[in-house]
C-alpha cells in the first residue's frame, strides 16, 4: 500500500528573474512551504496538491528523511489523515503508511503526535471511515517496533470499559463487511504484532473469550494473503505459551487441523493412513491447493513445531497424522528454507524422545558452546538455501518440445 504518486511542483516557490542564475533550492525550506497548504481551512485544491506532493516524497528514502525533520508538517499530515471527508485524507493516510514503513521514522512520528496510535486505531475501527484500511496499514507498520506497539496496547487498554479494545479489533477482523468501504485486511498484521506481547496473548488465549476459535477459519481466507498471514502469525505467537497447548490441541479449540489443512495437497492416502488423519483432512478434493505464500507456509510449520515442545503435545500431533501431511509437503515444497523448516519438524516427530528432564523443548537450557554450534549450523543452512534459490533462478528455462534453438 501507499506507493508514491507522481510528484507535484512546488506550491509556493517563486520563479527566477530572466537572465539571473537559478537559486539552489533548500529542500527543507521547500518542504516547510507545504505546511500552510496542509493546514485545516486551506483551499481544497491546494490541500489536495500538497498532500499528493508529500505522498510523492514518502516514496523515496531521501524524501522520508527530509520529512523526518519536519515535526510541524508531520503533525499537519496526521491531522489531515484523520480529517473528515472530503478532505484529501486518503493521500495523507497513504503518506503515513510509507513513513511508518521506515522504522527510523517511528520516533519522529510519535514525537510529532504522541497520540498517533490511538487516533489511527479509532479510524481503523470506525465502521464508516472510508480510509480505515490505510489507518490499519499504518498501525501494522508502526506496531512492528516495540515502542509504537506498546503505545497501541495502551490505546487498546484505554478503550470503552464495556468492550475492550482488543475485542473490538478482533470483531472487526472477523466480521465480514464490518466496514463497507474498507476490507480491513491489515488488521491481521496488527493483531499478529500485538500478539508478541504477553498481555495480548493472555487476552487471545482466554478460554472464556473464544478468540482463537474465531480466528481459525481465517487461516483459509481466500481473498487476502495479508489477512491470512496476520492470523497465522497470531496463532504461531500464541503457540509459544506451552501452558495452553493442551487446550489448543484439545476438542475445545482443535487447532491442529486448521494449521495442517493449508499445508495439505490433493494426495491420495491409503485407507489406513486416511484413518489416522482428522476428519477435515480426509478425502480432500483432487483440486485442493496448498497455501501459495511460502512465508505463511513456514509460519504454519513453526506453529506446529511449537505445539510439539512438550511430550504430550508431540504425542497429540503424531496421533493426528501430522507426519503424513508434512511428508507430502516436504516432497512438494519448492522453497529451500520452508523445506528445511519442514525437515526439522519431521525430525521431531519421528525422532527419539528427549531424555528425562528435557521433555519441554521451550524450557531446555542450551550451553553456550552448543548454542554457538547450532547458530553456525543455522547460518550454513541459510547459506545453502540461498545458493539453491539462486541456482534455481539462474537455471535456463526448459525449451518446449520440438522448439529449434537459434
Amino acid at each position: 500500500m501507499g506507493e508514491a504518486g507522481a510528484a507535484t511542483g512546488s506550491l509556493a516557490g517563486g520563479v527566477a528573474a530572466a537572465g539571473s542564475p537559478m537559486p539552489e533550492a533548500d529542500p527543507e525550506a521547500e518542504a516547510a512551504k507545504l505546511l500552510p497548504f496542509l493546514a485545516p481551512g486551506a483551499r481544497a485544491d491546494l490541500q489536495t496538491a500538497a498532500a499528493r506532493h508529500v505522498l510523492a516524497l514518502t516514496g523515496s528514502g531521501p524524501g522520508r528523511t527530509l520529512l523526518a525533520g519536519q515535526e510541524a508538517l508531520l503533525r499537519a499530515l496526521v491531522e489531515l489523515a484523520a480529517a473528515p471527508a472530503p478532505a484529501p485524507a486518503r493521500d495523507a493516510a497513504r503518506a503515513l503508511v510509507n513513513l511508518a514503513a521506515d522504522p527510523g521514522l517511528h520516533e519522529p512520528l510519535l514525537a510529532a503526535e504522541p497520540r498517533l496510535p490511538a487516533r489511527l486505531l479509532g479510524r481503523a475501527l470506525d465502521p464508516q471511515w472510508p480510509w480505515a484500511e490505510e489507518a490499519a496499514a499504518v498501525l501494522a507498520n508502526l506496531s512492528r517496533e516495540p515502542a509504537p506497539c506498546a503505545a497501541l496496547m495502551a490505546a487498546l487498554a484505554a478503550a470503552e470499559p464495556e468492550e475492550s479494545g482488543l475485542e473490538r479489533l478482533v470483531r472487526a477482523l472477523c466480521t465480514p463487511g464490518y466496514n463497507g468501504h474498507a476490507p480491513l485486511h491489515y488488521l491481521g498484521p496488527v493483531l499478529s504484532n500485538l500478539s508478541q506481547r504477553p498481555a495480548a496473548r493472555a487476552f487471545l488465549l482466554d478460554p472464556n473469550r473464544c478468540v482463537v476459535q474465531r480466528l481459525l477459519p481465517l487461516t483459509q481466507y481466500p481473498d487476502s494473503s495479508v489477512r491470512r498471514g496476520g492470523v497465522v502469525g497470531t496463532l504461531r505467537n500464541c503457540c509459544f505459551e506451552h501452558r495452553h497447548h493442551e487446550w489448543l490441541l484439545g476438542p475445545e479449540v482443535d487447532v491442529l487441523p486448521h494449521l495442517l489443512l493449508p499445508l495439505a495437497g490433493p494426495e491420495d492416502f491409503s485407507e489406513e493412513e486416511m484413518e489416522r488423519l482428522p476428519v477435515d483432512l480426509q478425502y480432500l478434493l483432487p483440486d485442493k491447493q496448498r497455501e501459495p505464500d511460502p512465508d505463511i507456509r513456514k509460519m504454519l510449520i513453526e506453529a506446529i513445531m511449537l505445539l510439539t515442545a512438550t511430550a504430550p503435545g508431540r504425542q497429540q500431533v503424531r496421533d493426528q497424522g501430522a507426519y503424513l501431511i508434512l511428508r507430502e509437503l516436504h516432497t512438494w515444497e519448492p522453497e529451500p528454507d520452508v523445506r528445511a523448516t519442514c525437515e526439522k519438524l519431521i525430525q521431531v516427530l519421528i525422532g527419539d524422545e528427549p531424555e528425562r528432564g528435557m521433555e519441554n523443548l521451550l524450557e531446555v537450557q542450551v550451553p553456550e558452546d552448543v548454542e554457538e554450534q547450532l547458530q553456525q549450523l543455522d547460518r550454513q543452512e541459510q547459506e545453502q538455501c540461498v545458493r539453491e534459490q539462486q541456482e534455481r533462478e539462474l537455471s535456463p528455462e526448459p525449451q518446449a518440445e520440438g522448439a529449434a534453438t537459434t
